[in-house]
């Protein structure tokens, strides 16, 4: 606002001139300062001033007073204002200024250059006052309120990604992962100790072994420190050991532990502190650090241990215990508390998940070797989370003539149809040892399942192979004899036609009339039979009938010489994409008159091999002795494809090894059993570290596959042939 001055004549008058024109200013505080550098001395206020102020004239002239010296020193609009008036241009700034009393209030202050006698010299500065306490106080309540909740929002989303990373604690490096991000956002560093029957440092919770065992690292990446084992300090006088035991202050609060102090040698806290030094070495040195317990709902599980941050952003409160404020208090004991019930709900699932693992393995089918008869057996469940389902078979041998085999398959998928498998397997079996002929165990089965209340109704084959003759180097017969219940036709392959064994049906088991029906036939050398369950054959896009058809073509036309072969063929045609359970036995009758070498009967090997390194070269020395043996020609190939599949069954496995060999007429067949069901994969290698090559070298020399088996996985292999 620019005033020009009325009559009379330099500044007196350009004075009189301002106070006419401020006149009209109804009730609002106006300064007059004169242009005089630097000082700009007060020279008239008006009433509203001295009202709203409770200063005078007098108050308020004179170079030590005035509006700066009214003005709080830490204003950045004082600074503004300042700016303004050297570059003689208006303004307006926001200002706290004080009043009589010494009390402070708001205001926007406007300040104009006025220039005397219509003239352009700046000779008065005029600077009005507007009290905006009331609005600058609810701006500031409005602002603090924002930042309480921009505040608690970071916090939320710090704590939802805690849970998020809770969620994959069982990942090796999990719980680095979480105190990273405490690191990152809220302390200067944090490490987590678990307390596995001796406290260490630890970056996750391993599952993958039969112990509570998690993942131990050391600051550098060398040796590690040794943990604690309890009990070596002096009872009740040692923090961090009480409060491993759910016992002190830090159960409720975090342990203030103190790195300078003394502490009973052999206790927890001096392992915790010498561990600390290591760790955090010069770059932090803290005086004290934070220690807080991983709950259970049991016991302490371990320690979650942080450095508070340097400094404290404006405007928080003062740190406390352990040089943490409240805020980040909170924030650590709910990490604290979830990554504790975490890690016992990683731990309580992993032995729930071996003792089912361990279940199942004893439910899953088995094959028994049987004398005199080339067969093979494969079963897989259609769900990830299991390794049985409602499908089942059993090949035992009854007696040293009488070989028996079961296929059956319970109605689902869950655990419930697996307990029904179970039942009924066990209870089939045990009536197969006591008689022989099929129709007659059907009928025991069907009176004890139905006082047993099974849930689930089930269908099943029974079949009994019976040696007859071969005494005096005679060739012996086999004689079938099987009873059906519910159950898929067997499939016979004889001299290149399938034909379906439908006889001596019935229905399902346990809704049986009391009779069941046997029927027989007599199977010659070659005769190949084919067990199954439906997951084979059915699909969504196809009907029953037709899939019958396909196993009926794939049979006729499956051109490998074995049982193995004949299996693998059969999967590898009808089970590419399974929809169900898939259950398969394949018996092959040996032909001992055939001189061409793929006849007869198949001959087989068998190690049983430790799960160590040396294992690698006794698999190959046997396999080398064994192609010399049958002479099968240049055993180069069929060594090294053994080499690479032990060593795979020793390094990622566990327990012994099962090598088999089979002379199949077509080529060597090795088998590689071992305890881990995880299957092989073939990977272009491992970066930064030599292998990983293994099952493309496999690729390279033989046809292979896997298949899950009652101790973990079989992979196998058929090398191809070379000239004998």
């Amino acid at each position: 606002m620019v005033v020009n001055s009325t009559p009379g004549t330099g500044e007196d008058g350009a004075l009189d001139g301002l106070r006419r024109a401020l006149e009209h200013v109804q009730g609002m505080p106006a300064v007059v300062a004169a242009a005089q550098e630097p000082d700009w001395p007060v020279v008239w206020v008006n009433e509203a001033f001295t009202r709203a102020t409770g200063l005078t004239l007098s108050d308020v002239a004179g170079p030590a007073a005035g509006l700066v010296a009214m003005s709080a020193e830490d204003g950045s609009g004082l600074r503004h204002l300042s700016e303004a008036v050297q570059a003689r241009r208006a303004t307006s700034a926001l200002l706290r200024l004080r009043r009589a009393g010494g009390d402070w209030f708001w205001s926007r202050t406007l300040v104009t250059p006025v220039a005397a006698g219509g003239g352009t010299t700046t000779t008065h500065w005029v600077a009005a006052l507007v009290d905006v306490t009331a609005e600058v106080d609810h701006d500031a309540a409005v602002a603090a309120e924002v930042e309480v909740v921009r505040r608690e929002s970071e916090d939320l989303a710090l704590i939802a990604t805690v849970s998020d990373l809770v969620m994959d604690l069982d990942d090796p490096d999990g719980l680095r992962a979480i105190a990273e991000l405490l690191a990152r956002r809220v302390v200067a560093w944090a490490g987590f100790y678990v307390d596995d029957d001796g406290l260490h440092a630890a970056d996750g919770i391993d599952t993958s072994r039969a112990g509570r065992g998690s993942v131990r690292r050391s600051p550098s990446g060398g040796a590690a420190r040794p943990g604690y084992v309890r009990g070596r300090g002096t009872p009740g006088q040692d923090p961090v050991q009480r409060l491993l035991d759910g016992e002190g202050e830090g159960a409720a609060f975090p342990l203030d532990l103190d790195l300078g102090a003394p502490h009973d040698p052999g206790s927890a806290s001096a392992w915790l502190v010498a561990d600390l030094r290591d760790r955090l070495g010069l770059a932090l040195d803290p005086e004290h650090v934070a220690v807080l317990p991983l709950p259970g709902r049991h016991r302490v599980l371990g320690l979650l241990v942080v450095v508070a941050a340097p400094t404290v952003p404006p405007g928080r409160p003062a740190p406390t215990r352990g040089g943490l404020d409240e805020r980040v208090r909170t924030i650590l004991s709910l990490t604290a508390r979830r990554v504790g019930l975490a890690m016992e709900n990683v731990r309580l699932y992993a032995r729930e998940h071996r003792v089912a693992e361990t279940l199942q393995r004893a439910m899953l089918p088995e094959q028994a070797e049987v004398d005199g008869l080339d067969v093979w057996s494969y079963y897989a469940p259609n769900v990830v989370y299991a390794q049985v389902g409602g499908d089942w078979y059993d090949v035992v041998q009854v007696s040293r003539d009488v070989v028996g085999v079961v296929i059956g398959d319970v109605v689902g998928h869950d655990v419930e149809a697996a307990a029904a498998m179970g039942q009924l397997r066990s209870v089939v079996r045990a009536y197969a040892f006591e008689v022989t002929e099929p129709g007659p165990v059907l009928e025991r089965v069907d009176q004890l399942v139905g006082g047993m209340r099974i849930p689930r109704s089930a269908g099943l084959v029974l079949s009994t192979l019976t040696r007859r003759g071969g005494e005096d180097g005679a060739c012996p017969t086999w004689h079938l004899a099987y009873s059906r219940a519910g159950h898929l036709p067997a499939v016979l392959v004889r001299d290149g036609a399938a034909t379906l064994l439908d006889g001596a049906g019935g229905a399902l088991i346990g809704f049986g009339d009391g009779r069941r029906s046997t029927a027989a036939l007599d199977l010659r050398p070659g005769d190949v039979l084919v067990f199954y369950t439906d997951g084979l054959i059915e699909r969504r896009d196809r009907s029953l009938l037709d899939g019958l058809a396909a196993l009926r073509a794939v049979a006729e036309g499956a051109t490998a010489v074995d049982s193995a072969g004949i299996g693998e063929e059969l999967l590898a045609r009808l089970a590419d994409r399974p929809e169900d359970d898939v259950a398969v036995v394949v018996v092959r009758v040996p032909d001992l008159t055939d001189t061409s070498g793929h006849g007869g009967n198949v001959r087989s090997r068998r190690w049983q091999l430790p799960g160590e390194p040396a294992s690698i070269a006794r698999a190959r020395h046997a396999v080398v002795r064994t192609c010399h043996a049958w002479q099968l020609g240049d055993a180069g190939n069929a060594e090294l494809v053994v080499s690479e599949l032990v060593a795979n069954a020793v390094l990622h496995g566990w327990g012994r090894v099962t090598l088999r060999l089979h002379d199949t007429g077509d080529g060597l067949r090795i088998e590689v059993e071992d305890s881990n069901p995880t299957p092989p994969v073939a990977t272009e290698g491992h970066p930064g570290r030599i292998g990983g090559f293994g099952m493309r070298i496999v690729e390279q020399l033989a046809d292979w596959g896997w298949r899950p088996s009652r101790g973990g996985k079989l992979v196998w292999a058929r090398v191809r042939p070379t000239e004998r």
